[in-house]
C-alpha cells in the first residue's frame, strides 16, 4: 500500500477531527505529501468506518494513484503544497471560525497565540467549494501565515507535520471562539503590531531544546 503511514495518520487525524467538532458529517478532509504524491481524504466516506487503504493518493497534478476518489477540495489542497513548504493540510467546518468568515475580514489580534498561525487570520473570498477560484483565494489569503479562514465555508491549516496542522485548526478554533465570547462581553481590546511582534520573537524561542 502506498504511502501506509500516511493513509495511517489521516484516518487517525480524521476521527480526531470529528471528535472534537471541527467538522460535521463527512464534511472537511485531510492530506499529507510525501515526495511527489500526496494521500487526501476520499470523498463522501464516514469518517468512523474509513480505512487506510480507501484513502485516496494521487500526483500533484491530481491524478488518481491508489484508493477511492479524493476529496473535492483536493485542488485547494493541491494548491496550497505549490504555493508554501507545506507537508500537511487540515480544512475543517469549525462553528466559531466558519461564523466568523462570515461576519469580518480578518481574525484580528486578540490574543497573543495568533502568532502562531503568522499573525491576524485573513477571510479568504467566497467561492463554490472544490473550485479552482477557492483554491487560489485560499493561498492569495495564506500569505505569510499558517492558516486561513474561508468565507461562508470554514478553515484551511498546513503544517510541517500533519499533528502540527492539526494542532494549528484547533488552536484557530479556539481563537475564534475567543473572539466570539469576547465580543459578547463587550469591545475587545486587540493587541497591536509591535505587541504581536514582540510575541512572535518570544514564541520562536518558547519550549524545550535538546
Amino acid at each position: 500500500m502506498l504511502l501506509g503511514d500516511e493513509r495511517v495518520r489521516i484516518v487517525e487525524c480524521c476521527r480526531r477531527m470529528a471528535a472534537a467538532g471541527l467538522t460535521v458529517g463527512t464534511s472537511g478532509n485531510v492530506s499529507e505529501r510525501r515526495g511527489e504524491l500526496v494521500a487526501v481524504t476520499p470523498t463522501g466516506v464516514d469518517y468512523d468506518r474509513l480505512a487506510p487503504e480507501e484513502v485516496s493518493v494521487v500526483d500533484l497534478v491530481g491524478g488518481s494513484v491508489e484508493g477511492l476518489e479524493p476529496s473535492s477540495e483536493l485542488p485547494m489542497h493541491l494548491a496550497v503544497y505549490r504555493a508554501t513548504d507545506a507537508a500537511a493540510v487540515v480544512h475543517t467546518h469549525p462553528l466559531h471560525a466558519t461564523a466568523l468568515s462570515t461576519v469580518a475580514d480578518e481574525l484580528p489580534g486578540i490574543h497573543y497565540l495568533v502568532m502562531r498561525l503568522g499573525g491576524p487570520v485573513r477571510v479568504a473570498p467566497y467561492a463554490r467549494y472544490g473550485s479552482t477560484e477557492l483554491a487560489e483565494g485560499s493561498v492569495r489569503a495564506l500569505e505569510d501565515r499558517s492558516a486561513v479562514l474561508l468565507r461562508n465555508h470554514g478553515a484551511t491549516t498546513y503544517g510541517a507535520t500533519l499533528a502540527q496542522a492539526y494542532e494549528r485548526a484547533e488552536l484557530l478554533e479556539w481563537l475564534c471562539a475567543l473572539y466570539h465570547r469576547a465580543s459578547q462581553l463587550g469591545t475587545p481590546s486587540i493587541l497591536g503590531d509591535a505587541e504581536l511582534a514582540e510575541a512572535a520573537a518570544a514564541l520562536s524561542d518558547y519550549g524545550q531544546h535538546p
